[in-house]
């Protein structure tokens, strides 16, 4: 077994529960949490997501909000008058091209404002079991470049290396194993090496990261 996945074998075994933190019931509700969690922690959209969805129960909802009183419901989000807007061009465009349905292809999810790969590749994969790639979010992009997978910087060159190095029936997993390394371990700031089930496979192991 290359050192690759031997990293990722012990990583998927330390964090048997890793999964989305994001709470939603349907694909709409999944690509309105991801385009809030940008630059924001999931604990918080998911304490302003239940009230939303109760506001705007579909994306026709979305589409006619008035933009400045979607905007104060994100708020706490941050960036909330861009994420207003994105939210609601794509359900507008939901509307008109899907009949208000999330399509189920990446190509389709790319042209909606707010949606990068990462976050059509979550909803792809959570919302309908369909793999296309690997998510890349701060986490996954600190450790596939701690843990040696990459030297990219770019999200989008990152996930092609590790499509290189982890096998698909993985590609769905990894990212929130990796968030989960991330989150209790290898921290941004302060990682805890003496703690970390990879340390002896790890190329940044006692160095200081900061």
């Amino acid at each position: 077994m290359s050192r690759e996945l031997e990293i990722l074998d012990r990583l998927k075994k330390a964090y048997p529960e890793a999964r989305i933190a994001l709470k939603f019931e349907n694909p709409l509700q999944l690509l309105i949490a991801t385009i809030l969690s940008a630059q924001c922690t999931d604990e918080r959209v998911n304490q302003v997501t239940p009230e939303l969805f109760k506001k705007y129960p579909d994306a026709r909802a979305f589409a006619e909000a008035d933009l400045e009183e979607l905007a104060q419901d994100i708020r706490s989000t941050g960036f909330y008058k861009q994420k207003a807007r994105y939210i609601k061009e794509a359900c507008r465009i939901l509307v008109e091209k899907y009949g208000g349905e999330v399509p189920k292809s990446l190509e389709a999810l790319l042209e909606l404002p707010g949606v990068a790969r990462k976050t059509a590749n979550i909803v792809l994969a959570n919302a309908y079991g369909i793999v296309e790639g690997i998510p890349v979010d701060t986490h996954v992009r600190r450790l596939a470049r701690r843990l040696g997978f990459t030297q990219e910087k770019d999200p989008d060159k990152i996930e092609r290396d590790l499509m290189r190095i982890i096998p698909r029936e993985d590609w769905a997993v990894i990212p929130y194993v990796l968030q989960a390394h991330g989150r209790t371990i290898c921290t941004a700031r302060k990682p805890k090496c003496d703690r970390c089930p990879v340390r002896d496979l790890c190329p940044s192991a006692g160095k200081d990261l900061a």
